[in-house]
């Protein structure tokens, strides 16, 4: 007993490093309080300069849009009379509206799916390592660098019914030179065509860098098995890239609602309103006519319309979504 009493350490001594611990916790405590603080605040004042420009550029237009839809305004913008729910119903009796929302639909079955089909056939064709690729990868990336101004004024000049290149080629094979931008049979189908080529260049990025995410191992197990190129691509290769199929069909539809540049230089809403998209439509009623608050309105419906769309995408499509 006396031997094992002379091993067991001092009660003093197991109280005061018991205290010690505790100071040594709380210190320590506080001290990562005061590091996750400075953390906080330095987390905050590097996100102010984006959350300002967020809040001017974005959520007060957001607000200003709310608040005007609910009025009318006078010749010069000014709000004039609270009408509420008026102008919604005002647009959805609007036969204008309704022409603009299916012209925006067949913008979008015209582009989207061209301009997808387009990038990866281009992306197939020139991911292989091969000499001088790159050089096709520059000029396929290309488009990107134009602006929607740029690219609409070349085309305005291929698109010309008496100088543009392509009226002269069919002019060379016999054909009637076409009206591209003044007939309502071809106005949108130029448009359309003149968008995916200028899309195409950040589209062709996109399924370029996918098919380089895949790894090289998986190309050679399917040499083994004896798999061609063609069903490599579409049982191996198309699985594992949609994830950026994906992401660009939702980019695109989303860019493909918001068109307006090139619509506005080459045919501005014609001929007969054949081109006059809701974006457009807005422009129109806002910026020429004036009247803010149905053009406020008409933003408010195409937000909730594309926001619709979105959540529809990934609830519905993203399941066939195959992510490593």
């Amino acid at each position: 007993m006396e031997k094992e009493y002379m091993l067991s350490p001092p009660r003093h001594s197991l109280t005061s490093s018991t205290h010690e611990q505790e100071l040594i916790t709380k210190a320590s405590g506080t001290s990562i309080k005061k590091i996750r603080r400075k953390e906080i605040v330095l987390a905050y004042a590097l996100l102010t300069p984006s959350i300002l420009l967020f809040g001017l550029f974005l959520f007060y237009p957001l607000i200003k849009s709310v608040y005007l839809s609910l009025f009318l305004t006078d010749p010069q913008g000014r709000v004039a009379e609270f009408v509420g729910l008026d102008n919604f119903k005002q647009i959805l009796v609007s036969d204008m509206f309704f022409k603009s929302f299916t012209n925006t639909m067949l913008f979008i079955v015209l582009t989207v799916p061209a301009g997808i089909a387009a990038a990866l056939l281009l992306a197939a064709l020139t991911h292989n390592r091969l000499k001088g690729m790159k050089v096709f990868r520059f000029i396929f990336s290309l488009p990107m660098a134009v602006s929607v101004g740029t690219g609409s004024m070349i085309w305005m000049i291929l698109y010309h019914p008496t100088l543009g290149i392509l009226n002269y080629f069919l002019h060379l094979i016999g054909i009637e030179p076409v009206q591209w931008l003044t007939d309502p049979k071809w106005a949108m189908l130029s448009i359309a065509l003149m968008t995916v080529w200028m899309n195409l260049g950040f589209n062709y990025i996109l399924m370029l860098s996918g098919m380089q995410g895949v790894s090289d191992d998986i190309y050679d197990s399917t040499k083994i098995d004896g798999s061609g190129p063609i069903r490599t691509f579409f049982r191996i290769t198309l699985p594992l890239i949609s994830p950026t199929l994906f992401f660009t069909l939702v980019v695109s539809i989303i860019g493909s609602f918001q068109a307006f540049g090139q619509i506005n230089i080459l045919t501005k809403g014609g001929p007969m309103n054949s081109t006059n998209v809701m974006v457009y439509n807005i422009y129109q009623d806002a910026f020429i006519n004036f009247r803010f608050g149905i053009g406020s309105a008409q933003a408010l419906i195409l937000f909730a319309i594309i926001l619709l769309l979105t959540v529809a995408q990934f609830k519905f499509v993203e399941k066939k979504v195959h992510y490593q």
